[in-house]
């Protein structure tokens, strides 16, 4: 089970490389850490096992936060009864298509790699078309829009060595330009 120390915080090489593309099959160790990945999220979901463990409520964990740099992130967003809205161990994940409209979260994003509050505006497509492969290497398609879209792009930057506060505005970090909604 992975627990907050096994996350890498920022300053840590492997956050800033690109991902390697993995290849089909799927290797043992591969499909394992892809369950890792989502068991941490469910757990950090879970209010009992996350007070037991200590571990920070999540989303999204890609693979790079573990220290392996491998283009591989899960991604659990609940509805808003608790349920999952979109529970997926993203493969390959690629972003086919992204709306001009801008949408950013009013509170700001966060991260398990960084342990540290970090104000302003993340500026982030309000709709995307992902393209996917499931751990069996089967081909997924989807529109995603708002919050879950807003989750999908954080965790391809991972993937490609970006971290959420390198989008923030460095002069003005609450900047807000016209077609930029807020969520």
């Amino acid at each position: 089970m992975l627990t907050m120390d096994d996350i890498i915080r920022e300053g840590h090489p492997t956050l800033r490389e690109r991902a390697e593309k993995f290849t089909f099959p799927l290797s043992d160790d591969d499909k394992k850490l892809a369950h890792d990945l989502m068991e941490f999220l469910e757990n950090s979901q879970n209010e009992e096992i996350a007070k037991k463990y200590k571990l920070r409520a999540g989303v999204g964990l890609a693979a790079p936060q573990v220290n392996a740099s491998k283009r591989m992130t899960a991604v659990l967003v609940p509805d808003e009864n608790g349920e999952p809205l979109f529970k997926h161990v993203l493969v390959n994940p690629t972003i086919l298509s992204e709306s001009v409209q801008m949408m950013a979260l009013a509170e700001g994003e966060g991260c398990l790699s960084v342990d540290r509050d970090v104000p302003g505006y993340v500026p982030r497509h309000e709709k995307i078309k992902l393209r996917w492969y499931d751990l069996d290497g089967n081909e997924h398609i989807e529109r995603l829009r708002d919050y879950t879209a807003i989750v999908v792009q954080h965790e391809i930057d991972h993937l490609n060595g970006i971290m959420f506060f390198d989008h923030i505005n460095k002069e003005n970090p609450f900047y807000k330009p016209d077609n930029l909604l807020l969520l």
